[in-house]
């Protein structure tokens, strides 16, 4: 069992940066596979990023990629979620996702992730 929290949304302008962090509980984080997805009002909740358990060959949706930058540090079972270039359509509720399944690379759906944080708003205003 894994207890993911999430910190570090808020309120940004668009252009602007953002980092978030989520911790996770057990004594197991090296053998997750991490990532993050999003949920805006109105939508489904869509893949953003994810990295596997060695923190090899990070994977982005093409919506993010080159913006967004997932990383993790086994040691303090940590994973963030850098932003930078903010955009309004950014706005939404980011979630810690794990996988205790393999995972190399490649876009992931919520029906493969295993445990969920539960959410931290991000609002980007133009």
């Amino acid at each position: 069992q894994v207890q993911l929290v999430e910190s570090g949304g808020g309120l940004v302008q668009a252009g602007g940066s953002l980092k978030l962090s989520c911790t996770a509980s057990g004594r197991f984080f090296s053998t997750y596979a991490m990532g993050w997805f999003r949920q805006a009002p109105g939508l489904e909740r869509e893949f953003v990023t994810a990295i596997p358990k060695n923190g090899a060959r990070t994977f982005s949706a093409d919506s993010v990629k080159g913006r967004f930058t997932i990383s993790r540090d086994n040691a303090k079972n940590k994973v963030y979620l850098q932003m930078i270039s903010l955009k309004p359509e950014d706005t939404a509720v980011y979630y810690c996702a794990a996988r205790w399944r393999p995972y190399y690379s490649g876009s992931l759906s919520s029906t493969d992730i295993d445990y969920w944080g539960q959410g931290t708003q991000v609002t980007v205003s133009s």
